[in-house]
């Protein structure tokens, strides 16, 4: 079975650069904190040369169906104020990690216990860490 840091393998990074000013950066923050995901950071990868988006933004949730409703409204959201559609999406069936990838951004929404055991901040340590829980 596919594993979604696998997915983000097989595409390339659109050439327009976001900023932490964007609208899809902003929206995606928002539609976490508005269903209660914890812990929100982004990690910037703007000058990593080998990552595959911009930023990834990682969240965490208590359960499942909060998994559900976070990545089911960061689509809504980002579809509704940005009119853009995931590139793709991973992880809806096993709701332990979801991520919806955007190209120039990614989300991750996982459960404590996953984000604990794949630890992305560590494995992308090098980039910039912004904290957004408040």
């Amino acid at each position: 079975m596919e594993q979604p840091l696998d997915v983000l393998a097989k595409r390339k990074k659109s050439p327009a650069r976001l900023t932490k000013a964007s609208k899809i950066y902003k929206t995606i923050i928002k539609a976490i904190q508005e269903k209660k995901g914890e812990n929100i950071v982004s990690l910037d990868l703007r000058k990593i040369p080998e990552a595959v988006a911009d930023f990834f933004i990682i969240c965490e949730a208590n359960n499942q169906p909060q998994i559900r409703a976070i990545s089911d409204f960061v689509e809504e959201e980002v579809k509704k104020k940005c009119g853009e559609i995931p590139y793709r999406h991973e992880g809806k069936q096993n709701l332990q990690w979801v991520l919806i990838d955007y190209v120039n951004v990614v989300v991750h929404i996982m459960t404590g216990e996953t984000r604990k055991f794949y630890k992305l901040e560590e494995m992308w340590s090098d980039a910039p860490l912004e904290e957004h829980n408040g």
